[in-house]
């Protein structure tokens, strides 16, 4: 009896590795896409199985009718035939998040000006430096422009 036990051992453990490891994901991913595809509503944008982008313009119980192209073209479709929503809005970020943000737009890097610009900047009179500086960096700035050219 206990020779039985010791044969069957390593079938019933391969048994329960596969349904951990392959069967119970792929039912939560299941539930996960069938919840998606209930919550549909009027106004998603979708992308079906083939690859069709498309707004929802109206629902019924198995179908969906979308709306395609600039032409505006609708055409009815399962509700089962839809990929992915695409326009979900994601989750209210923290308060740890809003003040990354903040910090983010603050970094932002400066754009360069236009050739034209940069002379007239570079070359406008401060009150602070001298008229000789003014014509260094005048110089330099048309020494720059003529290297880029080349």
């Amino acid at each position: 009896m206990s020779q039985n036990i010791a044969t069957l051992m390593p079938l019933i453990l391969l048994i329960f590795i596969m349904y951990f490891l392959l069967i119970r994901p792929q039912k939560k991913r299941e539930k996960a896409v069938n919840a998606m595809r209930n919550a549909i509503k009027v106004g998603d944008e979708v992308i079906t199985i083939g690859g069709i982008c498309g707004k929802i313009v109206k629902t019924k119980d198995e179908t969906l009718t979308i709306q395609v192209g600039a032409d505006k073209t609708k055409f009815e479709v399962m509700r089962w035939a839809i990929s992915k929503v695409v326009n979900e809005e994601p989750a209210a970020p923290s308060k740890k998040g809003k003040k990354e943000e903040a910090d983010d737009t603050e970094e932002a890097p400066k754009k360069s000006l236009p050739k034209k610009m940069l002379k007239k900047t570079v070359s406008a009179p401060d009150e602070e430096t001298p008229v000789e500086e003014n014509l260094v960096v005048e110089n330099e700035a048309e020494e720059a422009e003529g290297q880029e050219e080349k």
